[in-house]
């Protein structure tokens, strides 16, 4: 343990490298439920590139795990650290490096939250996308480790869609540089795209450079009640099958609704058992909105309401970001799982959800981005009832079985990290594993960056 600190001092300033018990184990653990930590031997907070090159040499040299981490606002427990590990904190590394209107791209380093970029760039008239609820905290290199989605990713995809090039630190302290700042290329094989959603297993992210997109126009909102999940599973699939390209296509069922009128006094129409939220951000959105009001009223809506303004909707948008906190307030501590299915499965995977919580004998509310099938079902219990944890957790395993049945996959955006390393080997079959694993044993082969995540 000395030989570490006194090897990672010789290359870090005094004040990055954290020893004291009381502030390292401020670092253990992400907001997973049910995800064992460790107890890190030592935390570090790198500011250049060169300094953690130092860090992955030593501990390479010492064989010790290094354990990423960014904001560690993730819910897989990917950033959980293992005994006697160096935390490789990233946030300080925080500085967008540059925003080139004419490439449409920004280059920026690991610890730069996702908010800041978002207005940086919009303040050129550019726009970066992939926008998680946790956006005003989380960093760009969390968001890259777990491949992070959001509310827009039903027009404008996810977080591996607009990341062209890479620097990363690999395990032994050597610079890799993959992709490009172009807008086109397929020179050899695509080892970005490898690198995002690896949860730090292969490889140290320092610098990214992001495609950007054009600023778009303020989105207006359309609130749609439903008497059933049925039935506004039925207005989504007919949205989507005429060819409608809505911003953003939420969905909140009636625990969810309740819950955020519990915390926030939204007003949102309790008697509703499933509400939709679609948005267009076109230029003159009327029509689209028209539109869909017309496809949900024939699928059975109870109530169809556009925003007239953008107030108005940034209201209902805030009250479906206000999902997580107003689930957790109902029992204190929530695991939240992110199924995504095919769209044409949706209404299977929420109602499915529905009687896994009454067998159980819990509350589950279920938000989803509902335009590309991600759901987020949300298991509320009490940590303090050893049974109700049980069944917590039993629960969250059905509901993951319940979207493989269905065609589904057991993260859509939030990664598999501790919490999920059982569901990814049965996802991906004994051959699958094999060959992730064979990657891995390239990249890392003492085994050294993020142990015990994935597999």
């Amino acid at each position: 343990m000395t030989d570490l600190i006194e090897l990672l001092r010789e290359g870090l300033p005094e004040e990055a490298v954290l020893t004291d018990p009381d502030v390292t184990g401020a670092y253990a653990n992400d907001m997973a439920s049910f995800c064992e930590a460790g107890a890190p031997a030592v935390v570090v907070l790198p500011r250049t590139v060169e300094e953690v090159q130092h860090v992955c040499r030593t501990a390479t040299a010492l064989r010790v795990p290094i354990v990423p981490q960014g904001a560690r606002t993730g819910l897989s427990g990917a950033a959980n650290a293992s005994d006697g590990c160096v935390v490789l904190s990233l946030v300080k590394m925080d500085r967008i490096l540059e925003i080139n209107p004419v490439d449409r791209i920004a280059v920026v380093e690991p610890g730069v939250i996702n908010a800041t970029l978002s207005r940086a760039v919009m303040e050129q008239g550019l726009y970066y996308p992939p926008d998680p609820s946790s956006w005003e905290q989380c960093t760009i290199g969390g968001n890259i480790g777990t491949a992070s989605g959001g509310l827009c990713c039903v027009k404008y995809g996810v977080t591996a869609e607009y990341v062209l090039g890479l620097d990363v630190v690999l395990a032994d302290g050597r610079l890799l540089k993959t992709g490009r700042r172009t807008a086109k290329g397929v020179a050899g094989y695509d080892l970005t795209r490898l690198f995002v959603g690896s949860e730090g297993s292969l490889g140290i992210v320092v610098r990214a450079v992001l495609a950007l997109k054009p600023a778009p126009l303020e989105q207006l909102v359309l609130a749609a009640e439903f008497p059933s999940t049925a039935a506004a599973c039925d207005a989504i699939c007919r949205i989507m099958e005429r060819g409608h390209a809505p911003s953003l296509l939420e969905l909140m069922d009636r625990t969810s609704v309740r819950a955020v009128n519990a915390m926030g006094n939204m007003g949102l129409p309790e008697s509703t058992e499933a509400l939709l939220m679609a948005a267009f951000d076109t230029p003159d959105p009327a029509p689209d909105l028209a539109a869909v009001a017309e496809l949900c009223t024939a699928a059975g809506a109870t109530e169809v309401v556009p925003a007239e303004d953008a107030a108005e909707s940034d209201m209902l948008l805030q009250a479906r970001r206000m999902t997580l906190p107003a689930l957790e307030a109902v029992k204190g501590v929530t695991m939240i799982d992110d199924v995504c299915v095919p769209r044409s499965r949706l209404a299977e995977m929420i109602d499915g959800t529905a009687a896994i919580a009454t067998k159980y004998g819990l509350t589950i509310g279920v938000v989803a981005h509902a335009g590309d099938g991600n759901t987020h079902p949300t298991v509320c219990f009490d940590p303090a009832d050893p049974d109700e944890s049980r069944r917590a957790r039993e629960s969250f395993d059905a509901i993951m079985a319940l979207g493989l049945e269905l065609g589904g996959t057991i993260t859509g955006e939030h990664g598999v990290g501790v919490l999920k390393r059982e569901w990814l080997a049965r996802e991906l079959g004994p051959v699958g594993v094999e060959m992730q694993r064979g990657i891995k044993q390239v990249f890392d082969p003492l085994g050294l960056l993020n142990p015990g995540k994935l597999f």
